[in-house]
């Protein structure tokens, strides 16, 4: 059999082998070896320098994957107290001892009102505009 076609089919079936497990590496690795299949087909290089074809491709195959991975994945802000909170609205309830507090959707948050902002009574509708710590930064609305 030709080694382009064998190079070929392994490829083929790297890439089928990727459809069914879990993961992503079997297709660089296919890719690699359709692309060195495709070059067997082109000239007939000596056995090092096919090897060192598939070694390449492989390699800038990886290469690519790693950026493309670093580049779409942002960090998750999951479980983080501003991750759905900047924007919302509540209300100011009666001041404690520790300062003005807001209740957005069912839990009460620590308050800061910017420095521009007079003190507002309990009841004011605000707009959560930062997140401080624990403490939500409100402007009345």
């Amino acid at each position: 059999m030709d080694p382009a076609l064998i190079w070929i089919l392994a490829g083929l079936v790297l890439l089928g082998a990727e459809t069914i497990l879990p993961g992503v590496f079997l297709l660089w690795v296919g890719i690699a070896a359709l692309g060195t299949g495709l070059l067997l087909f082109a000239v007939a290089p000596p056995f090092w320098v096919t090897t060192a074809c598939f070694v390449i491709l492989l390699a800038a195959g990886i290469a690519v994957a790693l950026r493309l991975r670093r580049s779409q994945h942002p960090r998750p802000r999951v479980n983080t107290p501003d991750a759905g909170l900047i924007g919302r609205f509540g209300v100011l309830t009666d001041p404690g001892a520790a300062g003005p507090r807001v209740r957005v959707g069912d839990s009460d948050w620590a308050a800061r009102l910017p420095r521009d902002v007079a003190e507002s009574p309990a009841g004011t509708r605000v707009r959560v505009e930062g997140v401080d710590g624990t403490t939500l930064v409100v402007r009345p609305e």
